[in-house]
C-alpha cells in the first residue's frame, strides 16, 4: 500500500519540483485559498498564539499576521517541494548566507560548530550550507511512516552534500564523529516544545514560561562545540539571507543554561522583527501552565534519589 501511494503522488510532486518559481508561487496562491478559507487549518492555533505573544495588537492586526504567516506557510510547503530538484545555482541565488567569514574562522581553526536556529522563514534550504562554508555538515530528521517518502525527504535534504541522522540517534552521530575526529557542522533547531517530565529547564520565550531543549547546549558542553547561532530572514518572496553570530567559543567555560537564554534572546529579536513568518502553527506554548506539575515531578525525583 505504501508503494502504490508513492507510485500514485511521487510523480505529480516531482513534476511539480520542475516547474519555475514564478508557477509554484501560483500554486502556492491557490493552495493559500483552501488551507486557509476552506479547511482552516490551525487557525485558531495560529491566533491563540498570536494572542499569548502579542496581548497589545489589536485583533485585526493579529489576523493580518495570522494571514501572512499562512501565505509563507504555503510558500514553504511549495519550496520544500522544489527542494527536490532546485539548481545549486538557484538554490545559492536564492538562500544567501550574510557572514560565512565568521563560521570559516573557526573551521580554520579545526573546529566542529553548532548552529542553533529556530523555526523562522525558510530552515529546509540551509541544506545549502556544505557548499557555502565547504566543511561536512549534519542535522537531524524526524522519518515519516512512508519509507518510500522518507527516502524522498531524506534524499532531497542530502543533495548539497548535508548528512541526515534520525533524531532518536543525535547523541550516537554526535559520538561517533567525535570518536572518529571528524570535523563537522551540525543544525540544531532547539525551540520545539519538549515533553515536561524530560524537561531540564524553563525560560520566558516571547513573554510566556515554557520548557525549552538544553540538548544544543549539552553537546556542546559534551564534544566542545563552536555555538554559532543562525538567524534567517525572508528578504523578500523566494529569497532568503542567514546571518550568524557568535554565542559562545568555549562552552565548557560557560554557566548552565547561559548559552540556551542568548539563543533565546536572538530568537526572540528575529520573531519581533518578522512575526509573521515565524512557524506560528505549532503548539509551542501547550505547556505554559505545567509549571507547578514539573516543579513537583522535580521534587519528586530528588526524594527518590
Amino acid at each position: 500500500m505504501q508503494f502504490l501511494i508513492f507510485g500514485i503522488v511521487y510523480p505529480f510532486v516531482w513534476l511539480l519540483s520542475k516547474l519555475p518559481m514564478r508557477i509554484l508561487y501560483i500554486v502556492s496562491d491557490i493552495l493559500y485559498v483552501f488551507v486557509y478559507y476552506v479547511f482552516k487549518y490551525r487557525k485558531t492555533v495560529v491566533l491563540e498564539n498570536l494572542t499569548l505573544v502579542f496581548p497589545e495588537k489589536t485583533l485585526a492586526e493579529k489576523k493580518r499576521i495570522s494571514k501572512y504567516f499562512f501565505k509563507h506557510f504555503t510558500d514553504s510547503f511549495i519550496e520544500t517541494i522544489k527542494a527536490i530538484s532546485i539548481s545549486k545555482k538557484e538554490i545559492l541565488k536564492r538562500y544567501q548566507y550574510k557572514n560565512p567569514e565568521l563560521v570559516k574562522e573557526f573551521l580554520d581553526q579545526g573546529k566542529s560548530i553548532a548552529f542553533v536556529s529556530a523555526h523562522q522563514a525558510n530552515w529546509e534550504w540551509f541544506a545549502s550550507a556544505p557548499m557555502v562554508l565547504n566543511c561536512r555538515a549534519r542535522g537531524a530528521y524526524t522519518s515519516i511512516g512512508n519509507k518510500y517518502f522518507d527516502k524522498i525527504v531524506k534524499d532531497s535534504r542530502e543533495r548539497f552534500g548535508f548528512i541526515c541522522y534520525e533524531s532518536a540517534k543525535t547523541v550516537k552521530a554526535f559520538y561517533e564523529d567525535y570518536k572518529a575526529q571528524k570535523q563537522s557542522i551540525y543544525l540544531l533547531i532547539s525551540d520545539q516544545s519538549p515533553q515536561v517530565e524530560h524537561t531540564l529547564y524553563w525560560a520566558s520565550f516571547l513573554g510566556i514560561k515554557v520548557p525549552f531543549h538544553v540538548g544544543a547546549e549539552s553537546l556542546a558542553k559534551k564534544f566542545d562545540l563552536v555555538v554559532i547561532n543562525s538567524s534567517t530572514k525572508k528578504i523578500k518572496r523566494g529569497y532568503y539571507e542567514t546571518e550568524f553570530e557568535l554565542i559562545s567559543e568555549n562552552p565548557k567555560d560557560v554557566s548552565n543554561y547561559q548559552i540556551t537564554d542568548k539563543y533565546i534572546e536572538l530568537t526572540e529579536k528575529l520573531i519581533k522583527q518578522q512575526p509573521e513568518f515565524y512557524l506560528w502553527s505549532h503548539k509551542r506554548f501547550k505547556h505554559r501552565h505545567r509549571l507547578q506539575e514539573w516543579k513537583a515531578l522535580k521534587k519528586n525525583k530528588l526524594k527518590k534519589n
